[in-house]
Order: C-alpha cells, then sequence, then structure tokens
C-alpha cells in the first residue's frame, strides 16, 4: 500500500510517499481501507517533532472508510463504514485501528464528513461540555473563529446559549464565522482583540477564552477574561507559549488550562457518547460542515503548508 512515512522530524518536506506493506489485523485490531483521512495541526506537532514519536512513522489522527478485514475479538466486522480519531497511521491507504477505538458511522455520514467532523467535532464537544460547561448568559472569545475546530466550537457555544466573540484574520474568515453563529468577530490584524473584548463586554471582559493559537494570543487572551475566568489552551499554532510565573493568574483569581482529545475520549463509552453527539448532528444538519481543500495522498506536504498559512479556513482532507 501506499502511505506517507515521517523518516526524520522537520519541515512538510519531511512527508514522503513510499510504498510499504499492507499490515494484517491482529487480536482486537480492524484493518480499514480508508477513504478520506483528517490533516489536523497535531499532525504539524508530530511531524516537527514538538509531540515526539518514535521514527519512522506514518502520521495522521484521524480518518473515515471500511473495514476490510479484522483479528480475533475485533467489535467491528468486514464491511463496517467507520471512523476514528487519535490513532497514529491515517496518512495511508489502509490502517490498522484497535477496533475499540472505531466508531460506527450512521445513516447520512459518508467518509468525507466523518473524517471532517471526528478529532476537531469532538475537540469542539468537550471543550463546550466537559472543559468549560457554557451556559445562556456566558460570553465566550474564540479565537481563530474560522479554522477548522474554530467554526464548529462557534456552532456548539451558539447552541449551549452563550454569546460568542471571534477573532479572525480577514473579512472573507469574519463572513464565515459570522454564517457559524458568531455574534462579533474581532480582525486581530487590525485591532487589538483584548481591548475590542473589554469594550464588547462592557469592560467585564468574558467568561471565558478559548485559544488554540498560543503564543501569539496567550497575553492578550489573560487580558480579555473577567475575573474568575478561565483560559483554555487547547493548541498551539503560533508556537509554544513560555513559561509562566502563575502569580499572573492572580490579577484576576484566573484557571488556566492545557487539555487534550485523548484525555475526554479516554473510555469507550466516552468516546462514543462524543461522536455519537457530533456525527448525529452532522446527520441531522444541525452542525454545519465545511470542507476547504482536498488533496491526493501524495500532496500531503502541500496540506501541511497551507495549514501551517492559516489562511485556510474549515477541514482540509486527504483522500488516498
Amino acid at each position: 500500500m501506499n502511505a506517507i512515512l515521517v523518516e526524520k522530524v522537520g519541515g512538510p518536506e519531511a512527508l514522503v510517499l513510499r510504498e510499504v506493506e499492507t499490515p494484517k489485523p491482529g487480536p482486537g485490531q480492524a484493518l480499514v481501507r480508508i477513504a478520506a483521512t483528517g490533516v489536523n495541526y497535531i499532525d504539524v506537532y508530530h511531524r516537527s517533532g514538538q509531540y515526539p514519536v518514535s521514527l519512522p512513522f506514518v502520521p495522521g489522527m484521524e480518518a473515515a472508510g471500511v473495514v476490510e478485514e479484522t483479528g480475533d475479538e475485533s467489535d467491528v466486522k468486514p464491511g463496517d463504514a467507520v471512523a476514528w480519531a487519535m490513532t497514529l497511521g491515517a496518512y495511508a491507504e489502509h490502517a490498522l485501528v484497535p477496533s475499540s477505538r472505531l466508531v460506527r458511522l450512521p445513516a447520512g455520514i459518508d467518509a468525507r464528513s466523518a473524517a471532517a467532523a471526528m478529532l476537531q467535532g469532538m475537540t469542539a464537544h468537550y471543550l463546550v461540555t466537559s472543559t468549560f460547561q457554557l451556559k445562556a448568559g456566558d460570553t465566550a472569545l474564540i479565537h481563530a473563529a474560522a479554522g477548522g475546530v474554530g467554526l464548529l466550537l462557534v456552532q456548539f457555544a451558539k447552541r449551549a446559549g452563550a454569546r460568542v466573540i471571534g477573532t479572525v484574520s480577514s473579512d472573507a474568515k469574519a463572513q464565515l464565522a459570522r454564517q457559524a453563529g458568531a455574534d462579533h468577530v474581532i480582525l486581530y490584524t487590525q485591532q487589538d482583540f483584548a481591548l475590542e473584548t473589554r469594550r464588547l463586554t462592557d469592560g467585564k471582559g468574558v467568561a471565558v477564552v478559548y485559544d488554540s493559537v498560543g503564543r501569539d494570543t496567550f497575553d492578550k487572551s489573560l487580558e480579555a477574561l473577567a475575573p474568575r475566568g478561565m483560559l483554555v489552551l487547547f493548541g498551539q499554532a503560533s508556537g509554544a507559549v513560555e513559561p509562566l510565573d502563575l502569580r499572573r493568574l492572580q490579577k484576576g483569581s484566573f484557571f488556566l488550562t492545557r487539555p487534550g482529545l485523548a484525555q475526554h475520549v479516554a473510555t469507550r463509552e466516552e468516546l462514543r457518547w462524543r461522536a455519537g453527539e457530533v456525527l448525529g448532528l452532522v446527520a441531522t444538519g444541525e452542525l454545519q460542515l465545511r470542507i476547504e481543500k482536498t488533496y491526493p495522498l501524495r500532496e500531503a506536504a502541500q496540506s501541511h503548508r497551507d495549514l501551517e498559512s492559516r489562511r485556510t479556513a474549515g477541514k482540509l482532507l486527504l483522500i488516498p
């Protein structure tokens, strides 16, 4: 089969197309023929070495396809349409996946939609339902509101009844964020988002900041918080945040957390709950997906260049 290998960490050029042996499933595993693979920032962190992985490896943490073969004690059977997130190996034509991490696709969901929804959709889900339980009357600031997670996070926040302020880099992205439901959109390239957030909240600040950008936004995200507000740092698209003197949080008795999806789908039951809610909302049309662009597998490096440029809006997919 064809697969993308990372043999040496580095830039997008580290993603190399290779022909490798198609694996055989063992006990509790399933061999999935991949129909669509999601491209995510965690793939960039793996490729660059920010999140170390033993070399060589096939990157990719999210995909959808059809089960071709199973080992003993499998939770799925050949012919099942499935999707997964948070298991390496998705930048390939086939992948071995623990069957306990696979979710069967509901009626009305195709592979591309599933690959666009699983990782980023469940991320938005846990951020709103578990990390900071948004409720009616809360105001949230969402960075990168027109990104893959951002557009879904805006929709989940509005479903919870919150007021949403989004930050974006361009007028085109501002329009997308508004279409997703954002009440106010700040162009951070033209305005100081902390000052504008204060203005929009009559000087009070927001209950929560959802920040996937990291180094470039962290300091002003703290400035945008209301007393006893929470800064949820769930990504580092601009780079890792510098070490923090915790006394800075005392200014507003702030809360700071750095959550991850893996801990929010650690059990089979929680995985099925989150994936079921996300895919169910996609199936009914209540959660709108935006697939920005698809690439053949051999163009994986270009997909990373586009993602890291921060000029994309919505989801990027690889199609083996």
